[in-house]
This record gives C-alpha cells, structure tokens and sequence, in this order.
C-alpha cells in the first residue's frame, strides 16, 4: 500500500520531472526577445519563471484535483503498480483523436487568416516555426503547457467554483468544468500574445483575435479530454496536435 504522503510525493516528482524535460528544452529555442536584453539573463529566465509556475500549478492539482474528480489516471496506476494498458488505451484513443482534430482544425485556420495578418508577423512566424525543434513542440506543448494550463490553472478554477457556490457539497456541477475550460483556454490564448507581438512591431486587431482565438480552441480540446478522460489523454493530445502539424508543414 502507498500512504496519501507517499503517493502525493511520487505523483508530485513524475509530474516536476515531465514538466521540467519540457522547460529545459526551451534552452534550444531562439525565442524573440525585446530589444536590449540579455540573452544570457534572458536564458536564466526561461528556466527559472517557468520552473516556478510549474512548481505550484503541479502542488495546485495535487491538492485540488481530487477533490473536484480530476486526476492523472495513467500517472495514477504507474505508482499504485496497477494495470495501465486499460489506462492507455482509453486516454490513448481520445487523446489521439482530439489531437489529430485540433491539429487540422489549426492548420485549416492559419491558412484561411494569414492574408488578414501582418506581413512581418507571418514571415517571422514561420521562421520561428520552422527552427523550432519537434521535441520542444512534443515536450514544452505537450507536458508543461498541460501541467500549467490544466492539471493547474484549470484545476483551481473548477475547485473555487464547487467550493464558492457548491459549499464543498457533492460532485462540480458541469456548469464549474465548462466555465473553468473556457478560462484555461482563454488565459492559454493570452499567453501566446507576448510572443506574437515580440515577433510583429505592427498590432492589428486580427492579429489579437487569431492568437487568442487559435490557442484557445485547441485549449478547449484539451480542457475537455482532462475533464472527461484525465490529464494524460490532454497531453497526448496536444502531442498528437503538434505531430499533425509537424507532418501537414512538411507535406505542404
């Protein structure tokens, strides 16, 4: 038997070390940075922001999830040594589809909205896609964004709503879980804006709405597989998403 402590420490180190492979693999990206800064500094940062934020959103999920029935299902059974084929399969399947989905869905919409976005955002953009390593697409995207986003951010979210209007009574209601997507989704969509605009000195309104509106999809993909089928099956969706992307940009 593995004690509550145990199991939390355990759950909190598969998690840290997946999260971190994803933050470490940002040191091979040559991300845009304002003019005058560091780029050494600018390095130390990349690492230590981030490793903050993943601290907290995975001790967030390990304390909240339970709680409000989310969880690391697959993450769950590797330390409770149970059976994880049947684990696999599920999440593996829906994480599959929901991935291949978001990943078409995205590349239909960059292509429909690219003549209504700046020249030197387009042009630099596909630069910064082009150099960007797939294992920091598999890992950053498909692990850490996850265990910040969801496992995290989406997590408290869900657990203030039961808590503030349910008083800690019975299950969430769905109306907390697809509240708690939306905003996950939108703040997912935010956070890409920093990087649109280090990219682009020209902001447009189509530029705002396509960064937001991209990211958020798919971020809503995401909540609702960690919702239905646990965290795994929103990591490997997004995994899959950036695969399908990596394949589609190759082909065409």
């Amino acid at each position: 038997m593995t004690s509550a402590k145990a199991f939390d420490l355990k759950l909190f180190s598969i998690l840290w070390v997946g999260g971190m492979l994803g933050i470490l693999s940002l040191l091979g990206v040559n991300l845009p940075l304002p003019e005058g800064t560091d780029p050494a500094i600018s390095k130390w940062l990349i690492l230590l922001q981030p490793t903050i934020l993943l601290s907290v959103s995975i001790l967030i999920g390990i304390v909240l999830a339970p709680k409000v029935s989310l969880a690391a299902p697959l993450a769950s059974a590797i330390i409770r040594r149970k059976p994880i084929a049947p684990i696999l399969q599920s999440q593996g399947i829906a994480g599959l589809l929901g991935g291949t989905i978001g990943g078409l869905a995205t590349y239909g919409i960059v292509a429909l909205w690219k003549p209504f976005l700046p020249e030197t955002f387009v042009t630099k953009g596909e630069e910064l896609s082009n150099t960007m390593p797939v294992l920091t697409r598999l890992l950053y995207g498909g692990i850490t964004e996850e265990l910040l986003l969801r496992w995290g951010f989406m997590t408290l979210l869900v657990w203030v709503g039961w808590r503030i209007f349910q008083r800690r009574k019975g299950k969430p209601r769905k109306r907390y879980f697809a509240i708690a997507i939306l905003l996950s989704s939108l703040l997912f969509g935010l956070g890409h804006l920093p990087v649109a605009f280090a990219l682009s000195p020209e902001v447009t309104t189509s530029l705002i709405a396509y960064v937001i509106g991209l990211n958020s999809l798919f971020g809503a993909i995401a909540g609702y597989l960690y919702w239905k089928f646990g965290l795994e099956a929103a990591i490997f969706a997004h995994m899959t998403a950036h695969g399908v992307l990596v394949i589609l940009q190759w082909l065409f």
